[in-house]
């Protein structure tokens, strides 16, 4: 019997913003003015607004009022997570999206000729983050109410959204569908049956049910046959394979972003094919008969695999050709996934947007070696991501946000809206300069009574050894303290932000990460060292962006530690000063009383964040019930050692902690993680 497409079901809703609170500040002249302007047509405009006067509550109200599709797009990981939780909070009945690179570690292939050296490509995907990627693009092709926070990964090229879309499985009770048909289908869409352990991007067939785990979901699938129909669709425990509520209708989107349409691989393989031969016939003409054999040993095996198993490793080189592009034709990416009127938001422009401009020159001199010398066919440089006149054509209206625009942003923009009073009635921090003499043990007196005030501190130093061995000093005097810089991946970034946030440690000392967007309102606390040391990490921008981390505290302050009043150094002071002057006045006016910011923590993104814990917890409990905790503890020492020895650091301080919590100091077993974990890096330096 035929498969029957049934009509698409509309799964989406208005965006309807939630908040406990209305515009206030400058937030209702700044959203009146964007709003009109988008309205207008214009392409570009731009939101001044500083630290704390609620910039991403005026970027949701502008997405409710237009209820288009919307990309936030954030310079770096760590701040693109935290806009992902706060537009969550804002939207919680639509779609918001998490979309960054999904790599922990990345090896790119290289070769050095001088040396002769190959070197393989190496890498080790964050699944979690993979399945919020694939999760934004069945989104973005599934409903309209899609808010997509992504960092600027986004420009890099994809599989074709026409593929992804055409290649999903429409599921409907009801639907005339033979169960192996449905078995064929997956198969095609790089699912893999597994029997024996369920996980994503698995399926499971007992009799006339099979379970499916969708590779962007956290609950899997159970589909029902009688007969040649589908009976039922039920959500399902992929944990303890409980059936739940029935579903009207399910799209499954393939496993992979990089699916490709049978048809369109069979072109594929053909035009691969037709390269390898012209690239071997020019390696053979100029008697380079080395490159000649390297280049089809290697694509003849590229070849079997992508026509036996639809992937190869490197099948990124051949987007060209699986695409159907010609060259020069910029790639997919996931600005091909949103709908034509979508709209654009670039958060700390003055960072992110001179970020896309200068991506898609980056890695042309390595992938040009290997090209060169037979280890790529020339078509591997078309695998690249969108170059600045690419990404302006590809996007549609666009607002850019920052504290400190870059001249050439304000140039561009039709409409700038200014928000400088907060809606809070806080005022920019007050900023003081001392000697950098003592600096350091300054500091320490400092951050120690801001903590026992209950607040919390950020230090800013110049180099990641500086904040590691800072780190190392601060705590040997008591504190408790983390570091944090661009080593540590991303999730665990989050996740000590979220810890700082919840009072496990007082002091976080990093170097460019605690700048733009950190929405921390605990600190009270800034300390910048060596302040006069002029440069990128202490312009003007810089010291600007760095200060109002502690602009949402209501006794927020700034100390620079200065010999010399640089340039960058009297001009940020100069301009907090009148801004100062601008709020207080305001303030004066309008009797307004300035208020602290009070904000939930974040939610983790990690699936079990806690676990460990808990597991402590029923571990000490069962032990004591056995009466031989000492015994326990004896042993988990020793494994602990082990696993350190072992460089298994993670496990070790995973049993750490639970040797705290038997010994009865669950609190020190989980401050001092930051430790443990600088231990960690050093070791596998």
């Amino acid at each position: 019997m035929p498969d029957t497409i049934l009509p698409d079901i509309p799964d989406h809703q208005p965006f309807h913003l939630v908040s406990d609170y209305a515009p206030a500040g400058d937030q209702p002249q700044a959203i009146e003015t964007l709003v009109k302007s988008f309205l207008a047509g214009h392409k570009h405009q731009t939101l001044l607004g500083v630290t704390g006067s609620g910039k991403t509550f005026t970027m949701a109200s502008v997405i409710q009022r237009l209820q288009r599709p919307a990309l936030v797009i954030s310079h770096n990981k760590t701040l693109a997570a935290q806009l992902y939780s706060e537009f969550k909070n804002f939207f919680p009945k639509n779609a918001v999206e998490y979309f960054i690179s999904y790599y922990d570690y990345y090896q790119p292939e290289a070769y050095i000729p001088q040396t002769d050296t190959y070197i393989e490509k190496d890498s080790a995907i964050n699944d979690d983050i993979e399945r919020l990627r694939i999760a934004a693009s069945s989104a973005l092709l599934s409903r309209r109410d899609v808010i997509v926070v992504a960092s600027v990964s986004c420009i890099y090229g994809l599989g074709s959204p026409d593929d992804f879309k055409d290649m999903a499985i429409q599921l409907r009770p009801g639907l005339p569908m033979r169960r192996d048909t449905l078995l064929e289908k997956l198969v095609a869409n790089l699912y893999q049956r597994n029997e024996i352990k369920f996980e994503r991007c698995d399926f499971r067939v007992r009799g006339d049910v099979v379970d499916i785990y969708p590779a962007y979901k956290e609950n899997a699938l159970r589909v029902e046959f009688w007969g040649d129909e589908i009976e039922s669709l039920r959500e399902l425990d992929p944990l303890t394979g409980r059936a739940g509520e029935r579903l009207a209708h399910f799209d499954l989107y393939p496993a992979t972003q990089y699916i490709v349409h049978p048809a369109r691989m069979e072109n594929a393989l053909t035009a691969i094919r037709a390269e390898l031969e012209e690239r071997v016939a020019y390696f053979e003409k100029k008697d380079r008969l080395l490159e000649a054999q390297r280049i089809r040993m290697r694509t003849e095996y590229d070849l079997e695999l992508l026509r036996e198993t639809g992937i190869c490793q490197g099948v990124e080189n051949y987007s060209m050709h699986i695409g159907g592009r010609k060259p020069g034709q910029r790639p997919w990416c996931l600005l091909d996934f949103f709908p034509q009127d979508f709209i654009v938001f670039i958060d700390e422009s003055h960072v992110t947007f001179p970020q896309i401009g200068g991506m898609s020159h980056g890695d042309r001199s390595r992938k040009e070696r290997l090209v060169e010398f037979g280890f790529r066919l020339p078509s591997a440089l078309e695998n690249r991501p969108l170059r600045p006149e690419e990404f302006d054509a590809a996007t549609g209206q666009t607002l850019f946000v920052s504290a400190t625009p870059a001249p050439r942003e304000l140039e561009m923009s039709a409409v700038v809206a200014e928000q400088i009073i907060r809606p809070t009635g806080l005022l920019d921090p007050e900023m003081e300069v001392r000697p950098i003499k003592g600096q350091v043990e300054d500091l320490i007196g400092e951050a120690r009574a801001a903590a026992e005030s209950g607040g919390r501190v950020l230090v800013t130093t110049l180099t990641k050894r500086m904040s590691e061995d800072l780190a190392e000093f601060m705590r040997g005097a008591g504190l408790r303290v983390e570091y944090l810089h661009s080593d540590i991946d991303a999730i665990e970034r989050v996740e000590i932000l979220r810890r700082l946030r919840e009072g496990r440690f007082d002091v976080l000392i990093g170097v460019n990460l605690l700048r733009e967007g950190l929405d921390l309102p605990e600190v009270c606390l800034v300390g910048i060292l060596d302040a006069d040391k002029e440069g990128f990490l202490r312009s003007e921008t810089s010291i600007i962006q760095t200060a109002g981390r502690a602009a949402r505290h209501i006794h927020g302050r700034v100390i620079l530690y200065a010999d010399v009043m640089t340039n960058s150094l009297t001009r940020a002071l100069a301009v907090t000063a009148l801004r100062r002057e601008r709020q207080l006045a305001h303030n004066k006016a309008n009797g307004i009383t300035p208020r602290g910011v009070e904000r939930p923590v974040q939610a983790s993104l990690l699936p079990n964040d806690g676990d460990e814990g808990e597991d402590a917890k029923a571990l000490g409990n069962l032990f004591a019930e056995d009466g031989d905790t000492a015994a326990v503890v004896a042993e988990l020492e020793e494994e602990m050692l082990r696993a350190s020895d072992n460089l298994e650091f993670e496990r070790a301080a995973l049993l750490r902690d639970q040797i705290s919590i038997l010994k009865g100091d669950a609190k020190a077993g989980k401050n001092q993680r930051g430790f443990t974990y600088k231990k960690s890096r050093r070791r596998t330096k």
